[in-house]
């Protein structure tokens, strides 16, 4: 079993409840920093501290490494709870999650490498395998690339970055490559509509060697316990079917975002008379009908997203790799979730009238945050429900990876 780091927290022994109970403590502060992280496009010290002291973070990395090593499902819990004070905050907590989770799946190697330094590492990825290109090479890939979308890159030590191998013109794997910071560069583009502290910058890279023990193939990754951290990471909840699980956690933002929402709009709605008839507005029946239809959107996205996760874990326990269809129907399921939620602000931010233009009025930072998310392609419901209905209709799905 692996030791922590001299002087690095372990957090092995905290419980489920216990760890949500930090992340809803923390919702308060990531409110009232909202606007400043904004401003700075980035998550204050303060914050990053707290991730940190909390161990929200490490919920899924193994417990002998520190981590709270708990069920998949941790990757839409957490995540929904702290974006409801900062889709940002929640988005980023997503990434830094399910990166340790990953590290998992690497070569021991790899993992004693990073965690052996320090198992309080944040790694960020670069997730489009069509940005980053590779060839064979002695011991390893060479490989270069520009990544835009790189979730956390400022604060990052390390990042996993998709690269498509070729032998000539012929693709011949597909791989997650693990470099330090001092292998790429990050470039500062992150000037967005919304989700601005997520530090979501492009990345390149040229040339560069990455070992095999650092280059983890995703074929091994579709299922089952082929990859090469399983041997020392036997737990099933690293066995899920990584890519249609992968944007469950960010899928959650879109929940925990809308959470918020529904939050500012029922304390608005108790306290707040129309200005020209001085009524009550919650004894407006269309408010009422409004908040209930929305409340009904984001319970229903919550329950979709858990359920997937938990189905996924038990699927694994039972050396049971789902096939190509049900895969599909978890991506389609996820797009279908957030869209769901992205009615549920629309909802609510209309409810706010003229105050919902304002950018102090905290609505309106929310329903920016709900639009920009929502444009990740993982959210695209035509993309994701066409694939499964392909698949349903006896149709051919060239996805390699899934």
């Amino acid at each position: 079993m692996n030791a922590p780091h001299q002087g690095a927290p372990s957090f092995a022994g905290v419980s489920y409840g216990e760890a949500v109970e930090r992340a809803r403590k923390l919702v308060p502060a990531l409110r009232s920093r909202a606007a400043a992280a904004e401003a700075a496009r980035a998550m204050s010290a303060e914050t990053i501290a707290d991730l940190h002291a909390s161990g929200l973070i490490r919920t899924l990395q193994p417990k002998r490494w520190g981590g709270m090593e708990f069920d998949y499902v941790a990757y839409v819990d957490f995540p929904m709870e702290l974006s409801r004070g900062d889709a940002s905050v929640g988005w980023n907590l997503a990434n830094l999650q399910i990166h340790h989770w990953m590290l998992a799946l690497y070569d021991e190697r790899a993992q004693e490498e990073v965690w052996g330094a320090d198992p309080e590492a944040l790694i960020a990825s670069g997730i489009a395998f069509p940005q980053g290109q590779g060839r064979k090479a002695d011991g390893g890939f060479v490989i270069g690339g520009k990544w835009n979308f790189s979730s956390c890159v400022n604060i990052a030590d390390w990042n996993m970055l998709a690269v498509t191998v070729k032998d000539g013109d012929k693709v011949v794997d597909h791989r997650m490559c693990l470099l330090h910071k001092s292998q790429y560069q990050v470039i500062d583009d992150w000037k967005v509509l919304g989700m601005r502290s997520t530090g979501s910058m492009t990345v390149t890279a040229k040339d560069v060697f990455v070992p095999e023990h650092k280059a983890l193939c995703m074929y091994d990754t579709r299922g089952g316990d082929r990859f090469p951290g399983a041997r020392s990471n036997a737990n099933p909840a690293y066995q899920v079917s990584a890519n249609p699980l992968l944007g469950h956690g960010i899928g959650a933002c879109a929940v925990g975002n809308a959470l918020g929402a529904l939050d500012l709009t029922i304390d608005a709605v108790k306290q707040r008379s129309t200005n020209y008839t001085g009524a009550k507005m919650r004894d407006f029946q269309a408010v009422q009908l409004r908040i209930g239809a929305a409340a009904s959107k984001i319970d229903a996205a919550r329950l979709i997203l858990r359920n997937d996760c938990i189905e996924a874990q038990e699927l694994a326990a039972r050396k049971l790799v789902p096939d190509t269809l049900k895969k599909l129907a978890m991506k389609r399921n996820l797009a279908f979730a957030v869209n769901l939620c992205t009615e549920a602000v629309d909802l609510l931010h209309a409810m706010a009238g003229a105050n919902g233009i304002y950018e102090a009025y905290p609505l309106e930072r929310i329903f920016r945050d709900a639009h920009s998310l929502a444009g990740h392609i993982s959210f695209s419901f035509d993309t994701q429900a066409s694939a499964w209905g392909l698949a349903a209709l006896g149709g051919e799905v060239n996805n390699p990876t899934l």
